[in-house]
């Protein structure tokens, strides 16, 4: 392969981006960071001459470059960036394994701690990734914790300590908006420079979803005097402009294919590949504390749900478990003390919040539907901190599958939370008359949530999935049949 090398290094990158595959060929999106003033990158692959990629954005004394490719099908295909190799695979019509992420930061401290302690499980999956390469990496939420962009500018960590009937007051301001887009920027500089980080991006393409952390604790699920504040507006725009450009792998003005919504009203994302399709609904972008999804965003998930091919399974990346715990009955309990409660918030975010209840029948009945007249659906989730799984038997007898694999970096909550959760969850209940959801142990586990920071692999051999989790301290579970 014909490449022109440089000795200017990259800033960041490469970083892949899925775009879709069939037996023939994957279509990835390459994004790259250099210094300002550095010559556009070059990428080529196979026999093709290297090519200048595309300037996307200049920020903060940086330069964002974008690319889209279309690689053929192999078990190890090759392109390089500025002369140096990198390999993948693009043949994804066999035996394959899929990795699945959440909750890679906490939401204080999280630029103090170091790699050693912040990134073991990210090391652990890079290693498993040489030993047996990953197809896609998909990646469910909270990929930023940017919960202190707000302390960017003193004016911004003003309005957070006011009273909520004064924070419309205060105006979002141009040395405001400087401070908290280069907050954002550094943070993904960070992230993606991260030594295990850096080598799965640039050799697992990756699909992404946002969740509350990556704008800030609660995005949606606030009430209007803080969610429709100039701030709290201004911070969303900051959040959303670098989330296009780094979880989305697009551009300012153009999104990509994954995206059906052009508009970027709704951020849900699908991609087919051969015999399974994944599809990422945004939960956040259009979220009010009395709606998860708005017209647009159900009109994305409906469509592309019911456009995978008969007999193909479907991933669904709920960033929030579909199911789960009866929390409405915490929020009852809440009722009793006045006052918007400190975690209030936190269960405003789920499914399962009485606010959300019908979109929640919904979205379960979507699924339901999928399932029994295309094929098997499995949904993955994070936002938790902690690890579990739920099962919920369709009309027809067959499973729907909720895996929890939450988080990456976050620490590992109180062993308190764990228990209180799974006595919760021994409640039980059923959205869906008839179909009660029922919150298991992982295998090889005795308590239904397990607190330790973890990752999970999906598996197909021939025609069957599994999957299984890999846990800090107590190592990777037996495959769970899907």
């Amino acid at each position: 392969m014909p490449l022109s090398s440089t000795d200017r290094p990259l800033e960041a990158g490469p970083i892949l981006y899925a775009r879709g595959a069939d037996a023939h060929a994957a279509r990835i999106g390459v994004v790259v960071v250099t210094r300002s003033g550095d010559p556009a990158p070059l990428i080529g692959a196979g026999d093709d001459m290297p090519a200048a990629m595309t300037h996307r954005a200049a920020l903060f004394g940086h330069d964002v470059w974008g690319a889209e490719l279309v690689l053929p099908a192999s078990e190890r295909a090759v392109y390089g960036v500025n002369g140096r190799e990198y390999a993948l695979r693009t043949d994804l019509t066999g035996d394959l394994a899929v990795a699945f992420v959440s909750c890679n930061g906490q939401e204080e401290g999280d630029e103090d701690r170091t790699h050693e302690d912040r990134d073991v499980m990210w090391r652990r999956l890079a290693a498993e990734h040489r030993e047996r390469p990953f197809a896609l990496l998909l990646q469910g939420g909270d990929q930023l914790y940017a919960d202190e962009a707000v302390k960017a500018h003193p004016d911004a960590a003003r309005w957070q300590g006011l009273p909520l009937e004064e924070r419309p007051s205060v105006a979002w301001t141009a040395e405001m908006e400087e401070a908290v887009r280069g907050y954002f920027f550094r943070r993904y500089l960070q992230a993606f420079r991260q030594p295990a980080m850096r080598e799965l991006s640039a050799g697992v393409p990756t699909l992404m979803i946002w969740d509350d952390h990556d704008i800030f604790d609660g995005w949606g699920s606030h009430p209007p005097a803080l969610q429709e504040s100039p701030v709290a507006r201004g911070l969303f725009a900051a959040a959303r402009e670098m989330f296009v450009l780094f979880q989305l792998g697009g551009s300012p003005d153009a999104l990509p294919e994954t995206c059906p919504d052009r508009t970027g009203a709704s951020f849900t994302q699908g991609a087919g590949f051969p015999g399974f399709s994944v599809l990422l609904p945004d939960l956040r972008s259009e979220r009010t504390p009395t709606r998860v999804m708005g017209d647009t965003g159900w009109a994305a998930f409906e469509a592309m749900l019911g456009a995978v091919p008969a007999g193909d399974r479907q991933i669904v990346v709920s960033s929030v478990p579909a199911l789960g715990p009866r929390l409405s009955l915490i929020e009852s309990l809440l009722d009793f003390y006045p006052g918007q409660q400190q975690y209030e918030d936190d269960l405003r975010d789920q499914w399962q919040s009485r606010a959300h209840r019908a979109e929640w029948v919904r979205f379960l009945s979507a699924l339901e539907r999928e399932a029994i007249e295309t094929g098997a659906v499995t949904v993955v989730s994070g936002e938790i901190h902690l690890a579990t799984r739920a099962e919920m038997r369709l009309r027809d007898g067959s499973v729907l599958h909720q895996l929890v694999a939450s988080g990456i970096t976050h620490p590992k909550p109180p062993r308190a939370m764990a228990v209180g959760l799974g006595l919760l969850s021994r409640l039980g209940h059923a959205p869906l008359r008839g179909r009660p959801v029922r919150l298991k142990a992982l295998p090889g586990q005795k308590a239904t949530y397990t607190a330790e920071r973890n990752f999970l692999v999906l598996e197909r051999s021939g025609t069957s999935w599994t999957a299984r989790w890999n846990l800090e301290e107590s190592g990777t579970t037996a495959p769970l049949p899907l």
